[in-house]
Protein backbone atom coordinates (compact mmCIF):
# COMPACT_ATOMS: atom_id res chain seq x y z
CA UNK A 1 0.00 0.00 0.00
CA UNK A 2 1.31 3.44 -0.99
CA UNK A 3 1.16 6.59 1.10
CA UNK A 4 1.16 9.55 -1.29
CA UNK A 5 2.28 12.90 0.16
CA UNK A 6 0.27 15.69 -1.44
CA UNK A 7 1.65 18.89 -2.91
CA UNK A 8 -1.22 21.20 -3.83
CA UNK A 9 -0.10 24.11 -5.99
CA UNK A 10 -1.71 27.55 -5.86
CA UNK A 11 -0.02 30.57 -7.41
CA UNK A 12 3.28 28.69 -7.48
CA UNK A 13 3.22 27.83 -3.79
CA UNK A 14 2.59 24.65 -1.82
CA UNK A 15 -0.71 25.08 0.02
CA UNK A 16 -3.50 23.18 1.74
CA UNK A 17 -7.15 24.08 1.40
CA UNK A 18 -10.07 23.43 3.72
CA UNK A 19 -12.85 21.51 1.96
CA UNK A 20 -11.58 22.70 -1.40
CA UNK A 21 -12.11 26.41 -0.76
CA UNK A 22 -9.45 28.51 -2.48
CA UNK A 23 -9.99 31.34 -0.01
CA UNK A 24 -9.15 28.91 2.81
CA UNK A 25 -5.59 28.29 1.61
CA UNK A 26 -2.68 27.96 4.01
CA UNK A 27 0.79 28.31 2.49
CA UNK A 28 3.17 25.68 3.83
CA UNK A 29 6.09 26.16 1.49
CA UNK A 30 6.84 28.79 -1.15
CA UNK A 31 9.25 26.37 -2.85
CA UNK A 32 7.30 23.29 -4.03
CA UNK A 33 10.43 21.64 -5.46
CA UNK A 34 12.12 21.85 -2.05
CA UNK A 35 9.03 20.29 -0.51
CA UNK A 36 9.14 17.48 -3.06
CA UNK A 37 12.80 16.83 -2.30
CA UNK A 38 12.02 16.67 1.39
CA UNK A 39 9.25 14.12 0.84
CA UNK A 40 11.59 12.00 -1.27
CA UNK A 41 14.38 12.24 1.30
CA UNK A 42 12.22 10.87 4.13
CA UNK A 43 11.36 7.78 2.12
CA UNK A 44 8.14 8.36 0.20
CA UNK A 45 7.91 6.31 -3.01
CA UNK A 46 5.38 8.39 -4.97
CA UNK A 47 4.24 12.04 -5.05
CA UNK A 48 0.71 13.35 -5.56
CA UNK A 49 0.49 16.81 -7.17
CA UNK A 50 -2.56 18.97 -7.81
CA UNK A 51 -2.61 22.16 -9.87
CA UNK A 52 -5.37 23.92 -7.92
CA UNK A 53 -5.49 26.95 -10.18
CA UNK A 54 -5.63 24.60 -13.15
CA UNK A 55 -8.58 22.74 -11.67
CA UNK A 56 -10.58 25.96 -11.59
CA UNK A 57 -9.38 27.38 -14.90
CA UNK A 58 -9.54 24.14 -16.86
CA UNK A 59 -5.96 24.28 -18.09
CA UNK A 60 -2.47 23.93 -16.56
CA UNK A 61 -1.48 27.01 -14.58
CA UNK A 62 1.34 25.91 -12.26
CA UNK A 63 3.37 24.21 -14.97
CA UNK A 64 6.68 25.80 -13.96
CA UNK A 65 6.32 24.54 -10.38
CA UNK A 66 5.45 21.04 -11.61
CA UNK A 67 8.42 21.01 -13.98
CA UNK A 68 10.75 22.15 -11.19
CA UNK A 69 9.55 19.22 -9.08
CA UNK A 70 10.09 16.77 -11.94
CA UNK A 71 13.62 18.07 -12.35
CA UNK A 72 14.43 17.62 -8.67
CA UNK A 73 13.05 14.18 -7.75
CA UNK A 74 13.49 10.66 -9.08
CA UNK A 75 10.39 9.04 -7.57
CA UNK A 76 7.23 8.83 -9.72
CA UNK A 77 4.78 11.71 -9.69
CA UNK A 78 1.05 11.72 -10.40
CA UNK A 79 -0.65 14.99 -11.34
CA UNK A 80 -4.20 16.30 -11.46
CA UNK A 81 -5.79 19.67 -12.07
CA UNK A 82 -6.68 21.25 -15.41
CA UNK A 83 -6.06 18.10 -17.45
CA UNK A 84 -8.98 18.05 -19.87
CA UNK A 85 -7.74 17.04 -23.31
CA UNK A 86 -5.42 14.54 -24.97
CA UNK A 87 -2.83 17.15 -25.86
CA UNK A 88 -2.40 18.14 -22.21
CA UNK A 89 -2.23 14.50 -21.14
CA UNK A 90 0.44 13.70 -23.73
CA UNK A 91 2.43 16.82 -22.88
CA UNK A 92 2.59 16.01 -19.18
CA UNK A 93 3.50 12.38 -19.77
CA UNK A 94 6.29 13.44 -22.12
CA UNK A 95 7.61 15.82 -19.45
CA UNK A 96 7.95 12.95 -17.00
CA UNK A 97 4.66 12.69 -15.11
CA UNK A 98 4.15 9.00 -14.34
CA UNK A 99 0.37 9.17 -14.14
CA UNK A 100 -2.15 11.88 -14.98
CA UNK A 101 -5.38 12.28 -13.03
CA UNK A 102 -8.51 13.21 -14.96
CA UNK A 103 -11.25 14.69 -12.78
CA UNK A 104 -13.78 17.11 -14.25
CA UNK A 105 -13.25 15.82 -17.80
CA UNK A 106 -13.92 12.26 -16.65
CA UNK A 107 -17.43 13.31 -15.64
CA UNK A 108 -18.13 15.61 -18.57
CA UNK A 109 -16.32 13.66 -21.29
CA UNK A 110 -15.92 9.96 -20.33
CA UNK A 111 -14.74 9.17 -23.87
CA UNK A 112 -11.58 11.17 -23.15
CA UNK A 113 -10.70 8.71 -20.39
CA UNK A 114 -11.34 5.73 -22.64
CA UNK A 115 -9.20 7.13 -25.44
CA UNK A 116 -6.41 8.19 -23.09
CA UNK A 117 -6.29 4.74 -21.50
CA UNK A 118 -5.89 3.16 -24.92
CA UNK A 119 -3.11 5.53 -25.91
CA UNK A 120 -1.31 5.56 -22.56
CA UNK A 121 -2.01 2.25 -20.79
CA UNK A 122 -1.40 2.26 -17.06
CA UNK A 123 -0.77 6.00 -16.94
CA UNK A 124 -4.26 7.41 -16.51
CA UNK A 125 -6.13 7.69 -13.20
CA UNK A 126 -9.56 9.15 -12.54
CA UNK A 127 -10.22 11.53 -9.67
CA UNK A 128 -13.72 11.29 -8.19
CA UNK A 129 -14.38 13.93 -5.56
CA UNK A 130 -17.62 13.61 -3.64
CA UNK A 131 -19.98 15.82 -1.69
CA UNK A 132 -22.65 13.73 0.03
CA UNK A 133 -21.87 10.86 -2.33
CA UNK A 134 -22.27 12.93 -5.52
CA UNK A 135 -19.38 13.77 -7.82
CA UNK A 136 -18.15 17.39 -7.76
CA UNK A 137 -16.35 19.03 -10.68
CA UNK A 138 -14.67 22.30 -11.73
CA UNK A 139 -12.36 22.41 -8.73
CA UNK A 140 -15.26 21.20 -6.53
CA UNK A 141 -17.25 24.33 -7.40
CA UNK A 142 -20.08 22.33 -9.02
CA UNK A 143 -21.80 19.19 -7.74
CA UNK A 144 -23.27 16.81 -10.33
CA UNK A 145 -26.20 14.45 -9.86
CA UNK A 146 -24.01 11.39 -10.51
CA UNK A 147 -22.95 9.10 -7.67
CA UNK A 148 -19.33 8.10 -7.23
CA UNK A 149 -20.13 4.43 -7.77
CA UNK A 150 -22.11 5.09 -10.96
CA UNK A 151 -19.23 7.14 -12.35
CA UNK A 152 -16.61 4.59 -11.29
CA UNK A 153 -18.58 1.85 -13.00
CA UNK A 154 -18.33 3.72 -16.30
CA UNK A 155 -14.58 3.09 -16.29
CA UNK A 156 -14.51 -0.54 -15.25
CA UNK A 157 -12.81 -2.39 -18.17
CA UNK A 158 -11.28 0.61 -19.93
CA UNK A 159 -7.85 0.38 -18.30
CA UNK A 160 -7.97 3.12 -15.65
CA UNK A 161 -4.93 2.70 -13.41
CA UNK A 162 -6.68 3.90 -10.24
CA UNK A 163 -9.68 5.77 -8.89
CA UNK A 164 -8.71 8.54 -6.47
CA UNK A 165 -11.71 8.99 -4.19
CA UNK A 166 -11.87 12.18 -2.14
CA UNK A 167 -14.48 12.98 0.48
CA UNK A 168 -14.56 16.77 0.13
CA UNK A 169 -16.22 17.30 3.51
CA UNK A 170 -13.17 15.79 5.19
CA UNK A 171 -10.46 17.30 3.02
CA UNK A 172 -8.07 19.51 4.95
CA UNK A 173 -9.93 19.28 8.26
CA UNK A 174 -8.11 16.30 9.83
CA UNK A 175 -11.26 14.37 10.73
CA UNK A 176 -10.05 11.00 9.49
CA UNK A 177 -10.59 9.15 6.24
CA UNK A 178 -14.10 8.11 5.25
CA UNK A 179 -13.20 4.45 5.48
CA UNK A 180 -16.73 3.12 5.06
CA UNK A 181 -17.26 4.90 1.74
CA UNK A 182 -13.73 4.20 0.51
CA UNK A 183 -13.75 0.50 1.31
CA UNK A 184 -17.30 0.23 -0.02
CA UNK A 185 -16.17 1.67 -3.34
CA UNK A 186 -13.03 -0.48 -3.47
CA UNK A 187 -15.08 -3.61 -2.86
CA UNK A 188 -17.63 -2.66 -5.51
CA UNK A 189 -15.24 -2.15 -8.43
CA UNK A 190 -12.20 -3.89 -9.86
CA UNK A 191 -10.16 -0.70 -10.40
CA UNK A 192 -7.73 0.04 -7.54
CA UNK A 193 -8.88 2.85 -5.22
CA UNK A 194 -6.76 5.51 -3.51
CA UNK A 195 -8.28 7.14 -0.42
CA UNK A 196 -8.12 10.91 -0.05
CA UNK A 197 -9.51 13.53 2.28
CA UNK A 198 -9.10 13.72 6.04
CA UNK A 199 -6.13 11.50 6.82
CA UNK A 200 -5.15 12.92 10.19
CA UNK A 201 -2.90 10.57 12.14
CA UNK A 202 -1.23 7.20 12.37
CA UNK A 203 -4.64 5.81 13.37
CA UNK A 204 -5.81 6.33 9.80
CA UNK A 205 -2.82 4.37 8.52
CA UNK A 206 -3.70 1.59 10.96
CA UNK A 207 -7.29 1.68 9.70
CA UNK A 208 -6.11 1.32 6.11
CA UNK A 209 -4.12 -1.76 7.05
CA UNK A 210 -6.86 -3.19 9.24
CA UNK A 211 -9.39 -2.92 6.41
CA UNK A 212 -7.52 -5.72 4.60
CA UNK A 213 -9.07 -4.51 1.37
CA UNK A 214 -7.21 -5.79 -1.71
CA UNK A 215 -8.71 -3.02 -3.83
CA UNK A 216 -7.11 -0.23 -1.79
CA UNK A 217 -3.91 0.92 -3.48
CA UNK A 218 -3.14 3.48 -0.81
CA UNK A 219 -4.01 6.90 0.57
CA UNK A 220 -3.07 10.54 0.12
CA UNK A 221 -1.92 12.65 3.05
CA UNK A 222 -1.60 16.41 3.08
CA UNK A 223 -2.18 18.66 6.06
CA UNK A 224 -1.33 15.97 8.63
CA UNK A 225 2.19 15.76 7.20
CA UNK A 226 2.64 19.52 7.09
CA UNK A 227 1.27 20.00 10.61
CA UNK A 228 3.46 17.24 12.02
CA UNK A 229 0.48 15.17 13.15
CA UNK A 230 1.67 12.25 11.03
CA UNK A 231 5.28 11.09 11.31
CA UNK A 232 6.29 10.03 7.80
CA UNK A 233 8.93 7.53 8.92
CA UNK A 234 6.49 5.79 11.26
CA UNK A 235 3.74 5.67 8.62
CA UNK A 236 6.02 4.39 5.87
CA UNK A 237 7.52 1.73 8.13
CA UNK A 238 4.08 0.58 9.24
CA UNK A 239 2.81 0.23 5.67
CA UNK A 240 5.93 -1.60 4.51
CA UNK A 241 5.73 -3.90 7.51
CA UNK A 242 2.15 -4.77 6.61
CA UNK A 243 2.96 -5.47 2.96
Amino acid sequence: MILFPAIDLKDGECVRLVRGLMEEATVFNDDPAAQAREFQSVGFDYLHLVDLNGAFEGKPVNASAVEAILNDVTIPVQLGGGIRDLATIERWLEKGIARVIIGTAAVKDPDLVREACKLFPGRVAVGLDAKDGKVAVEGWAEVSDVTVLDMANKFEDVGVAAIIFTDIARDGVLQGLNMDATVGLANAISTPVIASGGLSSIDDVKALIAAKCPGLEGAISGRALYDGRLDPAEAIAMLKGAA
